[in-house]
């Protein structure tokens, strides 16, 4: 796995100041600083943080932006970072502000002057995520991101620990999710991601991995048809979390396709390289299921993920084909590319009947269309439960994590009626297509059951940085997921 940056808190130290090597990141609002530790290093440095402070450079800066002071007179540091933060800095601009100051981290150690910083548990936040890079493939050890040493100095640095020590376990579960779903397909087969899901009880999680012969026994005929023209084993993984009391859990499903070409019918060459990444819900229901491990979560949490691969071969499901799912219902399958569905209905279904839940969630990068409607800054949200819906909506948005309602309804359904099926798995035109993908999977939903389908295929992977990340897999949805387990799910 790839390893985030360990932080250290350490408490005010006038020396550490003047020797520190590397890069001293401060935070400064408007004015030059007249007291903390920001004070002593335009102290120490002559006034050059009283002269920052005069510049249009710095007016001129937003809130959450670092400028930097290149070896700064009369310390050891190469450089100075210093961001801008007011004091009524909410808890997402400290974590972009912690994302500036590892962009600016260069190669030695960093040490980070939080005594005057809005929320500086989550600098410490921003700093691990946007440190993150993923090098388990490149050749020589020169062409990785160096590993980032920090050091935190706070007047309270143990009750800074204390307060960042849950963030931190959330940070591994995002780092966790994001190797997944940068690993190249050769890499991350259905066998090595289910070692990986298996080792994770060494965190206390209890792994079930259920093998073909019993997912045909189970009747899971949808999902064994997405991955019977490959040559990697179909499985479904069961990762539980008991941390709470007698409560019936929260279930999470995850689509893990771990390379899709559309099968028969197949995409386009352009691209599709890209679809390494199709195995993305699995990935934030795996990371999720990491962080509630880490932080010891007070809650019954269960994640389920479908891991296939959809190959185009001899024994490959065709267009045409007629399927039936674990409930018992029949699919013509119209386009063996609209697969991601046929997974998760029936994961979904098997986690109603085994585990009776008090809510469901399912997360897949499930389609195109969604990304036509919200573009990479929202996943979309479908749902059954208007107050399970807010829920998550405001977990999202609590933690910075870009997702927006999308409409459902029974006008929707007529395009799903298949001429010898009980329903198609696509429907009849392009029009609504996220949506009559989630309709699709409503008819998996028991009646009863709170159920929200998360469509992240906008937001699992960026083909640029951005404030939290450098490009590639995002890890999107762990924060928010464990928002919601934490706001409404721990007793």
């Amino acid at each position: 796995m790839t390893r985030i940056p360990r932080i250290d808190f350490i408490a005010p130290d006038d020396d550490a100041l003047a020797g520190a090597e590397g890069r001293v990141a401060l935070f400064m609002e408007d004015g030059a600083p007249t007291s903390g530790l920001a004070a002593k290093i335009d102290g120490l440095t002559g006034g050059a943080l009283s002269r920052l402070a005069g510049t249009r450079r710095w007016q001129k800066a937003k809130p959450g932006e670092a400028v930097e002071i290149a070896v700064p007179a009369g310390m050891a540091a190469e450089a100075l970072v210093v961001v801008r933060l007011g004091a009524d800095a909410d808890a997402n601009a400290a974590r972009r502000a912690g994302g500036a100051i590892a962009v600016a981290r260069g190669s030695g150690e960093l040490l980070v002057l939080a005594d005057n910083a809005a929320h500086p548990q989550e600098v410490a936040l921003g700093v691990a995520l946007r440190a993150y890079g993923f090098d388990a493939h490149r050749k020589a050890e020169e062409d990785a991101a160096p590993e980032l040493r920090v050091r935190m100095m706070a007047e309270d640095a143990e009750a800074l620990a204390k307060a960042a020590g849950p963030m931190a376990a959330v940070a591994e579960g995002v780092a966790f999710t994001r190797d997944l779903v940068n690993e190249p397909a050769n890499v991350l087969t259905t066998d090595d991601f289910a070692a990986r899901l298996a080792a994770m009880q060494e965190l206390g999680l209890e792994v079930e991995i259920l093998e073909e012969d019993e997912l045909k026994k189970l009747g899971m005929g949808a999902l064994l048809a997405v991955g019977q023209g490959s040559d990697s084993p179909s499985k479904v993984v069961v990762m539980r979390w008991n941390g709470g009391g007698d409560e019936a859990p929260l279930a999470l499903v995850g689509k893990g396709v771990v390379f899709d070409t559309g099968g028969i019918s197949l995409k386009p060459a352009g691209g599709m390289e890209d679809m390494t990444m199709d195995m993305g819900g699995a990935g934030v229901v795996a990371g999720t299921m990491r962080a509630l491990a880490l932080r010891r979560a007070k809650a019954n949490v269960v994640g389920l993920v479908g891991l296939v691969e959809n190959m185009p071969s001899g024994r490959a499901t065709r267009p045409g084909d007629v399927v039936r799912s674990m409930k018992g219902d029949t699919v013509e399958v119209i386009n063996t590319d609209a697969e991601g569905r046929l997974v998760l209905a029936d994961v979904m279904w098997y986690a109603q009947e085994r585990f009776k839940p008090a809510g469901m969630i399912d997360l897949a990068t499930l389609t195109g269309a969604i990304i036509v409607a919200l573009g990479h800054e929202n996943a979309g949200v479908f749902s059954n439960d208007d107050d399970f819906a807010g829920a998550m909506l405001a977990a999202a948005k609590t933690e910075g994590e870009g997702a927006w309602r999308m409409p459902m309804g029974e006008a929707y359904d007529k395009v799903l009626k298949s001429r010898i099926a009980d329903m198609r798995n696509v429907g009849t035109g392009r029009e609504g297509g996220s949506i009559t993908a989630a309709q699709f999977l409503a008819r998996f939903v028991k009646e009863g059951t709170p159920w929200i389908h998360l469509d992240i295929a906008g937001t699992a992977s960026l083909k640029s940085d951005w404030a939290l990340g450098p490009k590639g897999a995002t890890g999107w949805g762990v924060m928010a997921l464990n928002r919601l387990v934490a706001d409404r799910y721990e007793s």
